[in-house]
């Protein structure tokens, strides 16, 4: 049993456990939510989309551009599979992380 790295990071949890909750949520409104500066964002976001848990899509209010995010069905699934390892984990006592060399 494996923890996801990428979901395990602390900001890219909270961002795929806000967007768990919610069909799909813009760029503006998790830097505001998360309280984290656009470029840190921005590169959290392309790290959960280069993993397929993101999809992305970029259009215009009126004049503005606006991106907006949400799960894919793997997303989805990798989040369930990353709460059911986290547990195991705390279940069994095994270290979190292998630090084995």
């Amino acid at each position: 049993m494996e923890i996801d790295k990428i979901i395990h990071e602390p900001a890219r949890l909270r961002i795929m456990m806000i967007l768990a909750g919610l069909e799909q949520a813009d760029f503006k409104f998790l830097v505001t939510t998360l309280s984290l500066t656009r470029g840190n964002l921005s590169r959290h976001m392309e790290k959960l989309e280069s993993a397929g848990y993101l999809k992305v899509k970029k259009s215009f209010k009126g004049k503005v551009p606006n991106t907006s995010y949400q799960l894919t069905q793997e997303g989805s699934k990798a989040l369930a599979q990353y709460w059911e390892n986290l547990d195991a984990v705390r279940r069994s006592g095994e270290p979190l992380i292998n630090t084995d060399s």
